[in-house]
């Protein structure tokens, strides 16, 4: 009889250890898939200060300038820079990827560096919806079926919104500060004082003379959003000036004005966009695998990665980057950020 009940006791043991194994792998799935995953080689921010000749290609509404190294036949990895700066957010991320064998494209967005509008005609539009559809045709173009997806600030949101919307376009995503996908109704809602001082330049934007002040500005403007969202990193003139000379694109104005503006509900988006616009407004469950990253000096405005946990239904991991590092994550920890784009699209399988 005792021999019987230590038999039970043995198997109820191993069901429970079985049922264990299973809860713990189904939590650590990341942590797994990131081990498999090949380190990236460490290096210092800073080590490269130029891509190879930049490529122009007609994509939708635009024609877009980007960079683009690794292999032709690798897995495509798309990053995508934020307002404001450009695609040197990742001069030191694109050789790190490359080297682990993806296909990298660094595309400036609509108002930036080389890429501009085939047409003098098309509306100047900022609207999130615009430069997601931007994205899907770049990778039309490109010849792109699936694609990770890895950005911040403006190009996190633009991930989001292509994770939610294209799911079957998306293989995987690294998105810093989370989820950023935001309706024209919640950009309607008053926020805590504390809160509304950080979205000063929103405000800015709003009337005519921020639209003049940024446009006659816009060289010393964007150098003081870099020191207020990375406080503790000490770039030099140079690391600026390089990424300073896309705010010089013939577009930038209207369309970063054009973006602020949509977003509080003062300014209208193009019908072309609707569909896109009503998935946008729902905030939907992003499903595909992510990485979202914050950096523990970001002086911009970002959620606790708590309040947007949920919103990620897929493999998932939350990573805190220690150092100092502020707002420009990928580049100011390019080796943390590569590593996490290589450990995304692991996730994926």
């Amino acid at each position: 009889m005792s021999e019987d009940i230590n038999h039970r006791r043995r198997d109820l043991l191993r069901i429970a250890a079985t049922a264990l194994a299973a809860a713990q792998f189904g939590a650590i799935g990341a942590a797994s898939a990131q081990a498999q995953a090949k380190p990236v080689p460490a290096i210092t921010p800073g080590t490269n200060t130029s891509f190879a000749p930049l490529k122009q290609i007609d994509a939708g509404l635009l024609n877009v300038g980007y960079a683009e190294a690794g292999p032709a036949n690798g897995p495509a990895v798309i990053l995508l820079h934020g307002w404001p700066y450009d695609i040197y957010s990742f001069v030191d991320v694109t050789p790190l990827l490359a080297e682990a064998g993806f296909r990298v494209i660094v595309p400036y967005l609509r108002g930036y560096g080389t890429t501009h509008f085939l047409s003098s005609d098309t509306f100047r539009n900022g609207q999130p919806a615009a430069v997601a559809a931007d994205i899907i045709a770049l990778m039309d173009a490109l010849k792109i079926e699936k694609a990770t997806l890895a950005g911040f600030d403006w190009g996190a949101r633009t991930a989001n919104i292509i994770a939610a919307a294209y799911p079957e376009r998306c293989k995987a995503m690294v998105s810093v500060s989370g989820y950023l996908i935001s309706s024209q109704e919640s950009g309607k809602m008053p926020l805590p004082p504390s809160a509304e001082l950080q979205w000063w330049y929103q405000f800015y934007f709003a009337t005519e003379r921020g639209r003049e002040g940024y446009d006659k500005y816009r060289h010393d403007f964007s150098r003081l959003i870099w020191q207020l969202a990375s406080p503790k990193w000490k770039f030099d003139d140079a690391t600026y000036d390089r990424s300073a000379k896309a705010f010089e694109n013939p577009d930038h104005v209207a369309i970063v004005i054009h973006n602020y503006r949509w977003r509080m509900a003062l300014a209208e988006g193009e019908a072309r966009y609707a569909d896109l616009d009503k998935i946008i407004a729902a905030t939907p469950v992003i499903t595909v695998p992510t990485i979202t990253m914050e950096g523990d000096a970001n002086g911009a405005p970002h959620p606790p990665p708590a309040a947007y946990a949920k919103k990620f239904s897929g493999k998932y991991e939350h990573r805190d980057i220690k150092g100092g590092i502020g707002h420009n994550l990928p580049q100011e920890a390019p080796q943390a950020f590569a590593q996490a784009v290589v450990d995304a699209a692991a996730l994926a399988g």
